[in-house]
């Protein structure tokens, strides 16, 4: 069952290093092909945090060992179809063999991190402060109602050259108006007076108009009816 599984995984990597170029990173990060008893490729710049995989396509046995560089790295002896992986986060040169076989040689640059970018800057321009309309004047309850008193003037009345005109409760000046001189009595009287006639009191009036011009109708029959009889 090992067997199996070796050999699966062999052909997987196989077809990805046919597939991909050498040195190129993958989905898993960049390969290293120990082929013909050489690493290929033998030159590597990758960044820093990279994972660098090694996978032995020989019959012979090898491994990865560092002779240079800020650390050292040694990897367990790989068989044909076993591969070893590495993850690089101090940046530097480092030069590594085979120990089965010396003339195996090979390097990987690791290169720093790319600084993260600088913030955005707000760029201020010279523009004008926004004005903001003035809040309206709160005006007193009192002031209030008495306002429409005040501003319901007449058109044809001016105001009055003594006195000033004096502002409202908002802020508007109103004209003053003269006082308006009082009505004579007599006009008021007339026109209290001035009532429309009961129709009753017309109807009972006729009624004893008509009943004296009777009675004095009677009364001149009578008398020349005495004045020939005499």
């Amino acid at each position: 069952m090992r067997r199996v599984l070796r050999a699966a995984s062999a052909l997987a990597l196989l077809t990805m290093w046919l597939l991909l170029p050498s040195g190129q990173a993958s989905a898993a990060g960049y390969s290293v092909a120990m082929k013909g008893y050489a690493f290929s490729p033998a030159s590597l710049s990758v960044p820093a945090g990279s994972t660098v995989t090694w996978t032995n396509y020989d019959t012979a046995p090898h491994d990865v060992k560092t002779t240079s560089g800020p650390l050292s790295i040694h990897s367990p002896m790989l068989n044909k179809g076993q591969s070893w992986s590495f993850t690089f986060t101090t940046a530097g040169s480092y030069g590594y063999v085979c120990t089965v076989h010396p003339d195996m040689t090979a390097g990987i640059t690791v290169r720093a991190a790319a600084p993260a970018p600088p913030p955005a800057q707000h760029v201020h321009t010279n523009a004008p402060p926004r004005q903001e309309a003035p809040a309206p004047a709160r005006t007193p309850s009192h002031a209030a109602r008495s306002t429409p008193s005040m501003t319901m003037t007449m058109p044809s009345q001016s105001p009055s050259p003594s006195s000033p005109p004096s502002p409202t409760a908002s802020g508007a000046v109103v004209p003053q108006t003269a006082p308006q001189a009082p009505q004579p009595p007599a006009i008021q009287t007339t026109a209290s007076t001035a009532r429309p006639l009961d129709p009753l009191l017309v109807l009972a009036g006729l009624v004893a108009g008509v009943a004296v011009l009777c009675l004095l109708l009677v009364g001149s029959r009578a008398s020349r009816a005495q004045r020939e009889e005499t």
